[in-house]
């Protein structure tokens, strides 16, 4: 991998791929009479201005939402991951599945495994059937190529997918840790332990690119491997190659001009 390639992020959409960069972010989409659209912009919400290392790991994911609203506002017809029909009622019963799990008496790491498969019930719904999976395909394939400087394959090491394995691993200890706090204090502790769960995953997820190699890093990954090859990724068509591509090529320009002209040395690079 390049050291001076910008770090960048992504998500795959129902027709089309954003790409997100430390500022910028671009949004490409192929409308219903078969036209390319692209918008653009700066992010509303930057982790990497956030100095502290472990608030930072955090705001990684939730700058995603707001980011996802200002595309909504900037490309109307752009259609997100989860509104295809059907995906709302797989979330709320995902949602109502979890809850009773983590108020069962179960040992936290079968609660938190249990609940990790559960929560996949969404993202099932709303690939199965749709251009989502190909999309997803085709963003891993540009920005990889892109960052490793030769055709890549629709599987990333980046992938949002290889958060499951440390998610599942700092989720288990938190709840561990939550449920030793006085009755009274439980909630809050739960909370606290949620987020310090998913800043520590971040951590583990950094290390794990950094590490490819590490048996442990290895095993981690692999059920995001897994999931890559049999569900969330699909060959994707020229045409769906080409909106990845488009996306990809404006957010490179718009963070390359505001760093000067030039790439710059990853801090950390988002999932992509």
């Amino acid at each position: 991998m390049s050291s001076t390639h910008i770090p960048l992020g992504g998500m795959a959409l129902q027709n089309g791929v954003l790409v997100h960069g430390p500022r910028h972010w671009a949004c490409a989409i192929r409308t219903e009479d078969g036209g390319l659209e692209v918008a653009s912009g700066e992010k509303p919400l930057k982790a990497v201005d956030v100095q502290n290392r472990l608030a930072r790991a955090p705001l990684r994911v939730a700058e995603i939402f707001p980011l996802l609203a200002e595309v909504r506002r900037r490309l109307p017809e752009a259609v997100l991951p989860f509104q295809r029909p059907g995906v709302a009622g797989a979330m709320a019963g995902s949602m109502v599945a979890m809850r009773a799990l983590r108020r069962s008496r179960l040992t936290p790491l079968a609660r938190e495994s249990l609940a990790a498969f559960v929560s996949l019930g969404p993202a099932v719904v709303a690939l199965k059937g749709s251009s989502l999976a190909e999309y997803h395909g085709a963003e891993h394939i540009s920005i990889g190529s892109y960052e490793h400087g030769e055709p890549r394959t629709r599987e990333h090491e980046r992938c949002g997918t290889h958060l499951i394995g440390p998610l599942l691993a700092t989720s288990a200890a938190g709840s561990a840790l939550a449920a030793r706090a006085p009755e009274h204090l439980r909630p809050a502790a739960r909370l606290a332990a949620g987020v310090g769960a998913l800043a520590a995953a971040v951590e583990v997820f950094t290390w794990m690119v950094a590490n490819p190699r590490n048996p442990f890093a290895r095993m981690l990954a692999r059920p995001g491997h897994e999931l890559q090859q049999r569900l969330v990724t699909a060959e994707p068509s020229d045409e769906q190659l080409e909106v990845a591509n488009a996306a990809l090529a404006e957010c490179l320009r718009l963070e390359s001009a505001a760093n000067g002209g030039g790439d710059q040395a990853p801090e950390e690079a988002p999932p992509a």
